[in-house]
Formats: C-alpha cells, sequence, structure tokens
C-alpha cells in the first residue's frame, strides 16, 4: 500500500504575525515554521499504518515550498521532523506556495502515475485556513474525496472511515485509491524519538522542480484586525443595567 501524506510549511501559532511594508506577504523574518498542527495527526496516521504492516505499507510525505534563509524557516528540516516518525521517504517541490491551485497543482502532477492509494491532508492549514487543496487535488486526479475524516481503516482495497456531523458520526466505505482530509481525532500526535531522527537523516529526501501552472489568486494586500476598541464593564449582579446597555446597542 502506498500513501502520500501531504503537509503544510507554516508559523508556529505563537508567532506574532506583521507583514511586509507592501503588505503582500508575511514577513518571515524571526519567524519559526512548523508543520501545520492538522497534518500532525495524517503522519501519526500513516506511522501506525506502517508500524502495523513495515513491509506492505510506504509512505511518503510530499511538501510544496522553498527553504527560507535561515535553520528557523527551512520546509527540509520539518519533512526531516516528519520522517522521524519511521516513515519512509520525502519529497519537496521547490517552489513558494503561492495559492491552492498551485499547490494542488504540483500534488497532482507529482501523485499521477506514482500509484499511491491513499493520499491524505490536514483539514486545512493554519496560516489561511482554506481547506481547498485537498479537494482540488481529488479532482485533479479523478478521485473519490471524503473530507474532515476522524478514522480509516484501509483493508483489501476498500476504506472504512469515519467523521463526524451534526448530532452524531457518519459511517462510510470508499474504494481506493482516495484522497482525505482529516481533523482532530484521526490519531494521537506523536512526538519522534531519538532513534526515529537519527534515521531520518539518512532517509532519501528529492527535491523537484514545479511544474508549469499559473496562479488563480492574486493577493492585493494583508492587513492586521483593528485593535480592539473601548468597553464597559458592568457588575454581573446589575442585570438590569447589562439589559438597558445592550437594548441602547440594538442588541436585544
Amino acid at each position: 500500500m502506498k500513501i502520500l501524506c501531504c503537509i503544510s510549511h507554516v508559523p508556529d501559532t505563537t508567532t506574532r504575525i506583521q507583514f511586509t511594508a507592501d503588505g503582500k506577504a508575511l514577513d518571515r523574518t524571526g519567524v519559526t515554521f512548523i508543520i501545520n498542527p492538522y497534518d500532525d495527526f495524517i503522519l501519526a496516521r500513516a506511522a501506525e499504518l506502517k508500524e502495523k504492516n513495515p513491509s506492505g505499507v510506504h509512505v511518503t510525505v510530499l511538501c510544496v515550498g522553498k527553504n527560507g534563509t535561515s535553520s528557523t524557516d527551512s520546509v527540509d528540516a520539518n519533512l526531516r521532523k516528519a520522517l522521524a516518525l519511521g516513515l519512509d521517504e520525502a519529497v519537496r517541490i521547490d517552489a513558494e506556495a503561492s495559492d491552492a491551485f498551485f499547490v494542488a497543482s504540483q500534488i497532482a502532477a507529482y501523485a499521477k502515475g506514482e500509484g499511491f492509494d491513499l493520499l491524505m491532508f490536514g483539514k486545512e492549514s493554519i496560516d489561511y485556513n482554506g481547506s481547498q487543496v485537498a479537494g482540488m487535488v481529488a479532482a485533479m486526479l479523478d478521485l473519490p474525496f471524503i473530507s474532515y475524516a476522524t478514522s480509516i481503516e484501509p483493508q483489501n482495497g476498500v476504506a472504512k472511515l469515519t467523521r463526524e456531523i451534526t448530532g452524531g458520526k457518519e459511517h462510510i466505505e470508499c474504494p481506493l485509491p482516495l484522497v482525505l482530509s482529516a481533523q482532530k481525532g484521526l490519531a494521537e500526535w506523536r512526538i519522534p524519538n531519538v532513534r526515529g531522527i537519527m534515521q531520518a537523516k539518512s532517509k532519501p529526501l528529492h527535491v523537484l522542480a514545479p511544474v508549469e501552472a499559473k496562479p488563480r489568486v492574486q493577493t492585493v494586500r494583508h492587513e492586521p484586525p483593528p485593535p480592539k476598541g473601548s468597553f464597559k464593564k458592568i457588575d454581573p449582579d446589575k442585570v438590569e443595567e447589562l439589559v438597558k446597555e445592550l437594548a441602547n446597542k440594538g442588541l436585544v
């Protein structure tokens, strides 16, 4: 079974976001980049499947991105961290991840003809929260797509999946190959051990040139949210005053 785990290279969740002078991009100065947290779930699940069948499961980790100029902005370093979970090889498409269509085009071009049984994505990246790439890749490869999966059990050419819906859970069966996006619950996050980290240093990491694909979205400008305005504090015992204040603002 061949699995492709597609990950994103994103700013750490504690980063204080600033933009370049023209507002067109994130100011990457001093920013530490990490594996997208939602992608950690797919990496952990792929590692579990690999452990159950070491000789029968091959896992490739892929990221679209250029290495930054600092050690804290290295796509390759994050790919090595993923490999340290016991996965087999990594691929980096050497291009800036400009928009969802461009990224999906790179992934689909690589995956086409590789014979992957399962292509896994986190449900979204924490920088733009677009939730677009996985669905686009599925469309480009003409494969079934299951979004927001919380479990997957592939066996004998069929995958049994679960996802949460309003008021319950949905159980799905889908033939392989398929594309899925995952959310919390697919697997427990894992921390690589020392042995895995040492082995990851010698595992193959292929850097490939991008295919031609014109981005569909152009960023005009990024802007931080407006600063918080003033507020009035009302004692919780003064319910009438609170109701009056809300009424004056047209909220009740």
